[in-house]
């Protein structure tokens, strides 16, 4: 289960300075993305090996001519949806504002673990000052300077504190259900493709509320086959606030991807893939995650000899290094090969869910590895000695040898590409390690 924490507050308060000294600061970053604007918006954040979404929602207010109702209504109804852990962000210089206190209201009512940051403390007067916002009615307060980075260490602290280590997250059995997770820009076909598949009555067995109000698991029987559809659409709509369609859209599907073992990346043919589809691939690698890239509206393309194998070539090399994906082109209007996405789907966590034998695979890596040796370093040679695959839910191998350090990057997508080959894991990500024997 995926944790996100959301940054909020009134504009001007030092958001996105906090956002980039929590993402860059004390190696807490793992990864980040470009978001749906220029900025950066979110990213996976680490801290005492416990890994969060950190999401800055600063960056998603429109200048309006009422900024109260836009603040409000864009950023922190559905940071307060979607959030475990809320940042709620004010200014020591300015005191409490109208702003703050209309803020501060409704995170109360939300009943959502909130943490607020007073920022700009940088001398004791000003710590001293802080506590006027006490009166905010909540009780943990942290003096901060994001400019400094001063007092974010105990801000971490907290914040890995209220999130259940790994550990103690209730996991199904092993047989559990397959979860594929619907995901992508708004407007691609996402409520298309599951209203066409949700249309087969005969195929549900049960709707499950799922995490939030909106994301809906249906539970299927498809061919012999089961599994859960996590819709990040929302087929039951909220009622239509004007919210910021897509910020809401990232929100939804982060967490859909935190949650699910196979994510279906649906594009629109007419779009291709862009930056913040590149981000969901990201993200989908980092967390090990199968992947399948369904390119929507297919029927509205002018077609030519090849214009699917062009395309298909386009995306894979916008997706290197990680291209071994399969790519399906679909129309959910007219139905065309929607089914072949779930084939597929299924195919895909069979692969992620793959075993290879520590015989097998150290029969393999001594053949590939007589016939393409590690190059050598500084005159030092590597040697091999030993691999085996590690337990977990995605494909992980280790490799023992005597230098790990020397092991270059060309020679691990090496071994990843003959893995590849030998095996089928297509559509997974697969993760190699080098560690002294």
């Amino acid at each position: 289960m995926g944790n996100i924490v959301a940054i909020v507050g009134r504009p001007n308060v030092g958001k996105s300075t906090l956002f980039n000294r929590l993402m860059g600061e004390f190696k807490a970053i793992v990864d980040d993305f470009s978001g749906v604007t220029r900025d950066r918006h979110y990213g996976k954040a680490e801290w005492q090996n416990r890994e969060f979404v950190l999401i800055d929602t600063g960056g998603y207010v429109h200048n309006s001519t009422d900024i109260f109702e836009t603040a409000i209504r864009d950023q922190v109804k559905i940071a307060i949806d979607e959030a475990d852990v809320i940042l709620f962000m004010v200014d020591v210089q300015t005191g409490i504002t109208d702003l703050d206190a209309a803020f501060a209201n409704l995170l109360r009512r939300s009943k959502k673990p909130t943490l607020v940051v007073v920022n700009k403390c940088d001398t004791f007067e000003k710590e001293h000052d802080s506590y006027e916002f006490y009166s905010l009615g909540f009780d943990n307060l942290f003096c901060i300077s994001s400019g400094s980075g001063s007092g974010t260490g105990d801000l971490l602290d907290e914040i890995v504190s209220l999130i259940p280590p790994e550990d103690l997250v209730i996991t199904e059995d092993a047989e559990e259900i397959p979860k594929i997770a619907v995901v992508g820009r708004p407007n691609v076909g996402k409520s298309s493709l599951v209203n066409a598949l949700l249309g087969e009555e005969r195929n549900i067995v049960t709707d499950i509320a799922g995490t939030t109000r909106d994301t809906i698991n249906s539970h299927y029987k498809f061919y012999g086959k089961e599994f859960l559809l996590v819709d990040t659409a929302g087929i039951r709509r909220k009622k239509k606030v004007n919210e910021d369609i897509e910020f809401y859209s990232v929100m939804r599907s982060l967490r859909a991807l935190e949650n699910c073992d196979i994510a279906i990346l649906v594009l629109d043919a007419q779009l291709g893939l862009d930056q913040q589809d590149l981000n969901l691939v990201s993200l989908a690698v980092k967390n090990g995650k199968g992947l399948v890239i369904l390119v929507n509206k297919w029927d509205l393309m002018a077609k030519e000899t090849n214009t699917a194998r062009n395309f298909e070539l386009q995306i894979k090399e916008k997706l290197q290094p990680f291209d071994d994906v399969p790519i399906i082109f679909t129309s959910a209007l007219e139905k065309q090969r929607i089914h072949r996405a779930v084939e597929v789907a299924m195919e895909v966590f069979e692969n992620r869910t793959r075993r290879i034998t520590t015989s097998k695979l150290n029969e393999f890596v001594e053949r590939i590895v007589s016939a393409y040796p590690p190059p050598s370093v500084k005159g030092k040679f590597i040697s091999i000695k030993y691999a085996t695959q590690l337990p977990g839910k995605s494909p992980k191998f280790v490799f023992f040898c005597n230098l790990p350090q020397y092991v270059s990057d060309s020679y691990k997508r090496y071994i990843e590409n003959k893995i590849r080959e030998e095996y089928d894991f297509s559509g997974v990500p697969i993760t190699i390690y080098f560690r002294k024997k």
